[in-house]
């Protein structure tokens, strides 16, 4: 029976079905591997079920001869050193789609919680601080409805964002490396633009773009600048697209009047600026954290690994191997 790690804790369902298919090692604690226990425990393992969390480089694969398929439990996959993996024929597989309504949810109640302020108002009530029941001044935020959304990178997540603006009667404005047709911009009601104009423009930036060495800050101090002193930056793309130390200076001396984060550079550490901040709303790399949406992506991940290993072509391979 071929055998395969688990990396983090994942739903028992799950580890109950694929133990009756491998020999399983699973990280049930959900203590995170530093490199060399993951190339302990990958020792003898022919896949790999992981997070992105989880850095796979080349000399970690170096050390893992047996290793066929790494699975990771997201979309992204900026955690594992593609070439290095093809090179040694190892496949990669992601989990796209099942996560985008779900992403897009969580990306709405942040830009919806910075303009409102609505973190703010709630640590406002628990310290006992409210003392007259209504102000006309207290805690003005910004309008959401009539604004103009600017989305950075229109993929499926991108999408989803720009079909919920219509409830809220937006303009939609979007930058993308490749323009989408002209018939799913009719149907999203999402205008192509250049970029600066976006920043310049837009009073909710939201940031849908992937990670890569081309995109590492592309929202620096530079973007930051053109955007509106009352525009809401939102990132729920990934740490590293956005740089959080300019963030935190823009947002520090009022540049641009807030944020909504939900992923950090350096995750789980961040800049110790975000914490001394008001204007800012943090959640913990939450994106797709429903119970539904969660168990679909390992059981995506489940089944990509499965096929590899049982000699099937996956449903979602990120990388070719050469014949």
């Amino acid at each position: 029976m071929q055998k395969i790690l688990i990396t983090r804790a994942v739903f028992p369902e799950v580890v109950a079905e694929l133990s009756r298919r491998f020999e399983v090692e699973h990280n049930a604690e959900d203590r995170p591997w530093p490199p060399e226990e993951l190339a302990r425990r990958l020792q003898g393992k022919s896949g790999a079920m992981a997070t992105v969390m989880d850095r796979f480089d080349d000399p970690l694969l170096a050390q893992c001869p047996d290793l066929r398929v790494i699975s990771n439990i997201a979309v992204g996959h900026n955690n594992i050193d593609l070439a290095a993996c093809t090179k040694r024929g190892i496949r990669v597989t992601n989990t796209p789609g099942v996560l985008d309504d779900t992403t897009a949810d969580l990306t709405w109640a942040l830009l919806m919680a910075a303009a409102r302020r609505i973190a703010e108002g709630d640590q406002y009530v628990r310290a006992g601080d409210w003392k007259i029941a209504f102000g006309v001044q207290y805690f003005l935020g910004q309008d959401i409805h009539h604004a103009t959304l600017g989305i950075v990178g229109m993929g499926r997540i991108g999408q989803a964002i720009a079909r919920r603006a219509r409830g809220f009667d937006m303009r939609v404005i979007y930058h993308n490396r490749n323009r989408l047709p002209a018939a799913d911009e009719a149907r999203l009601g999402a205008a192509w633009i250049e970029r600066e104009r976006l920043l310049a423009e837009a009073d909710f930036v939201v940031v849908m773009a992937p990670y890569s060495p081309a995109n590492h800050h592309l929202i620096g101090a530079a973007e930051i600048a053109k955007m509106k002193p009352t525009a809401i930056l939102v990132n729920t793309a990934r740490g590293g697209v956005v740089d959080d130390a300019a963030l935190v200076d823009a947002l520090r001396h009022g540049r641009i009047a807030g944020a909504g984060l939900d992923v950090f550079e350096g995750e789980p550490g961040l800049d110790p600026g975000f914490l001394e901040l008001r204007n800012v709303v943090m959640t913990p790399h939450i994106g797709s954290a429903s119970r539904a949406t969660r168990m679909t992506m390992c059981r995506t991940a489940m089944e990509n690994m499965a096929a590899v290993l049982e000699g099937r072509e996956p449903p979602n391979l990120v990388n070719v191997i050469p014949a």
